[in-house]
């Protein structure tokens, strides 16, 4: 099983693709709003995947991602 993050601002955005992800059978182990959040739900639970939308508050998905 494919384990993932979702980073995404739009909290439409973020329960859309982990009804499709976990339909298909991934294991979302956290959806976050912004690249702070998820730079930490990285670092805490080590995924196989990290879906990183590029403009978010507080920390930019391109940021996040370095």
């Amino acid at each position: 099983m494919t384990s993932l993050v979702i980073a995404d601002d739009q909290e439409l955005v973020r329960s859309g693709l982990q009804l499709v992800l976990e339909a298909r059978g991934c294991e979302v182990l956290a959806s976050v709003g912004d690249g702070r959040a998820a730079v930490d739900a990285v670092r805490s639970t080590n995924p196989d995947v990290v879906l990183m939308d590029i403009r978010m508050p507080v920390m930019d998905g391109i940021a996040a991602t370095r």
